[in-house]
């Protein structure tokens, strides 16, 4: 079905024709609706939304166009696989093609974000605008490959409980994965800092950085008109992933998952719509941040209870953290954010950790 064209902007979506729903206290102005790979779907006059996709559960990810003077800037890139970048070059022949790219907004490092962002930027020659520490984790990565993982790697992995089978299997699969999905960026970038305001177009945007899900994600917030380019910052029904990083195996990255909530919820208006990474734009921030921060606190809780009775490893805890089945697709993710709400506990001084032959035990404090 051909997407509605909306009538005049109207900042809460409801002139665009369709059904909101309702749903666990947050409204989708939209319903369900969602534009084709590669389709543009006008939410304003100078604002649309296409998505890409993405292998997986998750599916797609939302990207956005954004009017920009005489051309237009994109926020965030979708993976560098090549599905991807057939949709982006159909647009580029087609709904686009009477329009110059001006800039590149990345909200953060991971690669369906990041992934066609360097690509993009060498191929029309325009500059990305992205977070220091994001833009250096994607230069990094991207230019890791390894033969085997790093010894150090596989320890930590042996700390969190894996096996000598599953540590061998990580051996032969080699290291670098990242690089397969992102392109390359170009030598620099402008920066992205928390609490700077960038015009584009029409529209001032403050940037507002994140920790936990990345170290300073940075979302995109237009507080004149009501709207957040939120990245995986706040998705409406899934959590984002927040794990321990190999990068900094020391760090709490869900107490900076934590503070984040806490520092979003202050700033945004409850009426704020979310323009998110997956799924559909909503409104009810303060719902969607607070379940976000009771959920963490209510596995912490449980966490806590159960080490008081039997102690665990991080892998010894999925079926208290997680409401499905961990396979080998997201053993990894699992172990992550295992060792993350582990790591949070033991540096709040609820639980203690016990090293015996390079693994690691938790138990009540």
């Amino acid at each position: 079905m051909a997407p509605k064209t909306p009538p005049a902007y109207d900042a809460s979506l409801a002139d665009h024709g369709f059904e909101a729903k309702e749903l666990k206290g947050l409204t989708y102005p939209l319903g369900d609706h969602a534009p084709q790979y590669g389709e543009i779907y006008p939410l304003a006059p100078d604002l649309g939304w296409t998505r890409m996709p993405v292998p997986g559960n998750l599916a797609h990810i939302n990207l956005w166009i954004l009017d920009d003077g005489d051309g237009y800037a994109i926020a965030d890139t979708g993976l560098f696989m090549p599905g991807t970048i057939e949709h982006w070059k159909a647009m580029f022949a087609g709904v686009l093609s009477d329009r110059q790219m001006t800039r590149i907004f990345v909200t953060h490092f991971h690669p369906d974000h990041a992934g066609c962002a360097g690509w993009l930027a060498n191929k029309f020659k325009v500059p990305i605008w992205m977070n220091r520490t994001e833009w250096l984790m994607v230069r990094m990565l991207t230019n890791e490959q390894l033969d085997h993982p790093p010894e150090e790697v596989l320890n930590s992995r042996r700390f969190a409980g894996y096996d000598e089978e599953r540590i061998e299997e990580m051996r032969k699969s080699g290291w670098g994965k990242f690089a397969r999905a992102v392109s390359r960026l170009p030598t620099g970038h402008v920066r992205l800092d928390d609490g700077q305001v960038v015009r584009i177009g029409q529209r001032d945007w403050t940037v507002m950085t994140g920790g936990g899900h990345t170290p300073e994600h940075a979302s995109l917030v237009d507080f004149h008109n009501g709207m957040i380019i939120a990245g995986d910052q706040i998705l409406p029904r899934i959590t984002s992933n927040v794990s321990v990083m190999d990068s900094e195996p020391e760090a709490d990255p869900l107490g900076e998952w934590l503070d984040s909530i806490a520092k979003f919820r202050a700033a945004l208006p409850a009426d704020m719509l979310v323009l998110p990474a997956h799924g559909e734009p909503f409104t009810g921030v303060h719902v969607r941040l607070d379940k976000l921060a009771s959920g963490h606190h209510e596995r912490l809780e449980k966490l806590e209870v159960a080490l008081r009775d039997t102690e665990m490893r991080a892998v010894d805890t999925f079926d208290l953290l997680f409401d499905r089945e961990i396979d080998d697709s997201v053993y990894g993710l699992a172990t992550g954010e295992a060792q993350a709400h582990l790591r949070h506990l033991h540096l709040t001084g609820r639980i203690k950790c016990e090293i015996r032959d390079g693994v690691g035990w938790y138990h009540a404090a």
